[in-house]
C-alpha cells in the first residue's frame, strides 16, 4: 500500500502496540503516506473508543510522530467516526485533522459486526438488515461530514448474505458517495474476518469505478503486525477493476498518488 489511512492506537481500548511500531512496519512495507484514524469518542458504546479527554493526547502523539518520521514517511492525523444520529460530537467533527472517516457499525443500536452480538443475526431478516445498513451509508454520505467511507460493505463480515442483489441494495448509497465527492477505502480487514475478502467486494468496487468514485487503501490495523497485510492482494484487486490512482487528504484537502 503506497497509502494506508485507517489504523488504530491503544486509546480505542481494543488495539495494541506503540504508534512508532505501526510506523516502522509501514516504512518496511514501502508505504509513503500512513494515517492514524482511531475510533473517535462519543456518548455511545464507550468500551470500543477513546475518551474525549484522550483526544489531545492522541493528536499530540500522532503529530509528534509526524515530526519524528518526516524524512522517512508522511504521517497523517484523522479519526474514524461512527455515523450515529444524536451521538456525533462537534468536538470531533470540527477537529483540526487531515481527514475524517465515516463508518457505520450500528443499526438501531445493534453492533452488527461485534462477535459479542452475533446471535442477534438469527433474529433478523437479512435482506432488511442489509437495506437498513446501506440506507444509513447513504445518509452518512449526504451529511457531507466525512472525507472517506469506511469499509463500505462491513455488513457482510459474518457471511450473513442477502438473497437480493447486493449491487442493487448498495446503488443509492454509492450514488450518494459520488455526489458527496467522498473517497472509498479498500480495507483489507475483511481478509482477517469470516467473510475472507476485502471491503468492498470486487462487484461493489466495479460499480464504484463505473460511477467515478475515487479510492484509498487501509490496513485497519489494530496491532502493528497487521499493517500492510495483503498489500499485493488489494492493490491487484484495484488494478483489475481499472484503478491507477489512490487518494489521501492533508488538512481535509484531497490529493492523489499513482500506484
Amino acid at each position: 500500500m503506497i497509502v494506508d489511512l485507517h489504523n488504530h492506537t491503544p486509546l480505542c481500548n481494543h488495539a495494541e502496540g506503540e504508534i512508532s511500531e505501526y510506523i516502522e512496519v509501514a516504512i518496511a512495507k514501502g508505504t509513503k503516506v500512513f494515517g492514524f484514524s482511531d475510533h473517535a469518542p462519543m456518548d455511545f458504546d464507550p468500551a470500543y473508543r477513546m475518551k474525549f479527554e484522550d483526544m489531545k493526547q492522541y493528536e499530540r502523539d500522532v503529530l509528534k510522530a509526524k515530526e519524528r518520521y518526516k524524512e522517512r514517511i508522511d504521517i497523517l492525523l484523522g479519526y474514524e467516526v461512527d455515523y450515529l444520529k444524536g451521538h456525533m460530537d462537534e468536538r470531533v467533527l470540527s477537529a483540526d485533522v487531515d481527514y475524517l472517516i465515516g463508518s457505520v457499525h450500528f443499526i438501531e443500536g445493534w453492533g452488527f459486526d461485534n462477535p459479542e452480538f452475533i446471535g442477534k443475526w438469527k433474529e433478523q431478516d437479512v435482506n432488511e438488515v442489509w437495506q437498513k445498513y446501506f440506507d444509513t451509508i447513504e445518509e452518512m454520505a449526504k451529511s457531507r461530514l466525512f472525507d472517506i467511507v469506511g469499509h463500505l460493505d462491513l455488513i457482510k463480515v459474518f457471511n450473513f448474505m442477502p438473497s437480493k442483489d447486493i449491487n442493487e441494495i448498495a446503488h443509492n448509497a454509492l450514488c450518494a458517495i459520488k455526489e458527496a465527492d467522498m473517497v472509498l477505502e479498500l480495507n483489507v480487514a475483511g481478509y482477517r474476518k469470516p467473510v475472507a475478502e476485502a471491503y468492498p467486494s470486487a462487484s461493489l468496487l466495479k460499480q464504484a469505478y463505473d460511477l467515478g468514485i475515487e479510492i484509498t487503501f487501509s490496513s485497519d490495523a489494530h496491532k502493528p503486525e497487521q499493517v500492510g497485510l495483503y498489500n499485493d492482494r488489494v492493490i491487484q484487486l484495484a488494478k483489475d477493476i481499472g484503478y491507477k490512482e489512490c487518494s489521501y487528504f492533508q488538512n481535509r484537502e484531497k490529493k492523489s498518488l499513482t500506484f
